[in-house]
């Protein structure tokens, strides 16, 4: 027989998995063709970039950090991948013009995230800047990036070499959804399989006691924000490629949802208590919810109120489960 403390620590561990079944039913019996093959695949098809961003976030969160710069690198690596697309790089002072291949772009476009991130973790972890503020100041930055690399216009014409990822198939699954399961598998071997995943969890659960033990914490760090900056660029890649166009306001408030999807998925704001697969149920419990929301004709300012009261839920679940610990 279970006790009633072994049902709330049950009921604690699947709440994420028992909150998508039940949303999965509601909408189910409420909306007609939510449970179709169809919407399977466009609810894995729009949350393959919150997926890649929450990735991230995790990370970042499980440190006790946090990232709202993820929208805004997205933006700006998917702008450089697209400008060096389309426009090569000119460079006058040496009376030159390179000319750069869709893969060329998109590995300087995934450099650019990384660097951003790691930038986010140099100002965390060595100037000791609180990860709100830097990132706060990172979101500013790269947006404002993102308007003079483009113009204020939006970059088109990329072809169908760099579309790719973000409109094929293959073995009739969307490109994009098997980039995320690999960025997903990635990150799951990473964290419970490898020394540097304890390292990432010891940090959360107790910095100063992770740094009498001998660790790096701020090389942890630094490596962590990098991560997420290089998720975000995938991110953007999707992004760009899916819509075969930069645009400055690419990402907006994207770092929302997946500050949103982590929290729903169980991972602590205070760190050190999460999971990756958590994560992926957050994310599809929010893409559940705006599928459903939009075949039932939600109005969408209701749409937001209703992500909202559900993001106020999910925090305030996860700081009754704190207490209870």
């Amino acid at each position: 027989m279970l006790k009633l403390n072994d049902h709330k620590s049950l009921l604690v561990k699947f709440q994420s998995l028992l909150a998508l079944l039940l949303m999965v039913v509601i909408f189910s019996s409420c909306a007609e063709g939510f449970f179709s093959t169809d919407n399977f695949w466009l609810v894995l098809t729009q949350v393959s970039v919150n997926m890649c961003l929450s990735v991230g976030m995790t990370l970042v969160i499980l440190t006790g950090g946090i990232d709202l710069s993820v929208g805004s690198v997205l933006a700006l690596s998917g702008a450089v991948m697209a400008g060096l697309l389309k426009n090569g790089l000119e460079l006058p002072a040496f009376n030159l013009f390179v000319g750069v291949t869709a893969l060329g772009a998109i590995l300087t476009g995934l450099l650019v995230g990384s660097f951003l991130g790691f930038f986010n973790g140099l100002m965390i972890a060595f100037l000791r800047i609180p990860p709100f503020v830097a990132t706060l100041a990172m979101m500013t930055i790269a947006r404002g990036l993102t308007q003079l690399w483009t113009g204020g216009a939006a970059i088109t014409g990329l072809g169908e070499v760099f579309g790719y990822v973000g409109t094929d198939r293959f073995a009739g699954v969307p490109v994009r959804v098997w980039t995320c399961a690999v960025m997903v598998g990635i990150a799951i071997l990473v964290l419970k399989k490898t020394r540097f995943g304890r390292y990432v969890y010891a940090v959360g659960g107790n910095e100063r006691a992770a740094r009498f033990s001998g660790l790096n914490v701020n090389r942890i760090k630094l490596r962590v924000y990098t991560i997420a900056g290089a998720l975000s660029a995938v991110g953007g890649l999707i992004v760009t490629s899916k819509l075969d166009s930069a645009t400055p306001v690419a990402g907006d408030g994207y770092e929302l949802d997946s500050i949103a999807a982590v929290v729903i998925g169980g991972t602590s704001l205070s760190g050190g208590k999460g999971s990756v697969l958590g994560t992926v149920l957050g994310v599809l419990i929010i893409g559940v919810l705006n599928s459903g929301l939009i075949i039932l004709s939600v109005p969408p300012f209701w749409q937001k109120v209703i992500k909202g009261c559900v993001i106020l839920l999910a925090v305030a679940i996860d700081k009754l489960n704190t207490k209870e610990q």
